[in-house]
């Protein structure tokens, strides 16, 4: 499912954040937002995921004109097609881990068989095989995202959304992240993620920096 943002401005207490910027991420790809804080790449992110509207410009959901969908047709969007993967991890703490990788995915009765065996495969996954009836708070920062990541394998989503996701995480932790969106990206689907990581760009299909001026033209003395 493609995502496309065209000339989109976004200003946040009287500052511009965004200034008409375009960009274009593709199923099977990985765009990568960098940029140093206050660039706007997180701002940009959650304009492409429809979790930030914008004062101008517009927002395209595969051929859809998504810039004015109302609260009920975004939730639908969110709940059908995107998982996300947040750098405070977005987890119920006080839940069990497997509520949190099967949150909104859940029938009245809980899970079925089928479900239940997906929820063994993605914590294996990620490496905390058996551990499913943990109450998620217990986890440390690097369990707790892989948690997340999880949850976002269990979906099987069209969209991945990650905002610093490998931020302040050790380096198994933070490889496993990486290679995690590598592997979204491989599966089809369309992963835009905003970052700093240095090794998280270089894994990138697709690299834009935000906040960075063009270099100037050399003069006719400097030619």
């Amino acid at each position: 499912m493609q995502l496309r943002a065209e000339g989109v401005s976004v200003v946040i207490d009287g500052k511009p954040v965004l200034d008409s910027v375009s960009v274009q991420a593709e199923p099977g790809r990985m765009l990568v937002l960098a940029g140093k804080s206050g660039s706007g790449k997180t701002t940009l992110l959650n304009v492409l995921g429809l979790l930030r509207r914008v004062d101008t410009g517009t927002v395209l959901v595969g051929d859809q004109n998504a810039t004015k969908w109302n609260d009920a047709r975004r939730r639908r969007f969110w709940r059908d097609h995107v998982a996300f993967v947040f750098q405070d991890y977005g987890l119920i703490e006080e839940s069990s881990v497997e509520y949190n990788v099967t949150v909104g995915r859940r029938g009245i009765l809980g899970l079925r068989p089928a479900q239940r065996e997906r929820v063994n495969q993605v914590l294996s996954h990620v490496l905390l095989s058996g551990r499913g009836k943990e109450q998620t708070a217990r986890l440390s920062g690097g369990e707790k995202q892989r948690v997340g990541l999880a949850r976002a394998m269990f979906r099987g989503a069209d969209i991945v959304l990650a905002d610093e996701p490998t931020a302040s995480l050790d380096r198994k932790n933070r490889e496993l992240v990486i290679n995690f969106l590598i592997e979204e990206a491989r599966r089809g689907a369309t992963v835009v993620v905003a970052t700093h990581d240095e090794d998280l760009m270089d894994a990138g299909d697709d690299l834009i920096r935000l906040g960075e001026q063009p270099a100037p033209e050399p003069s006719a003395v400097e030619r």
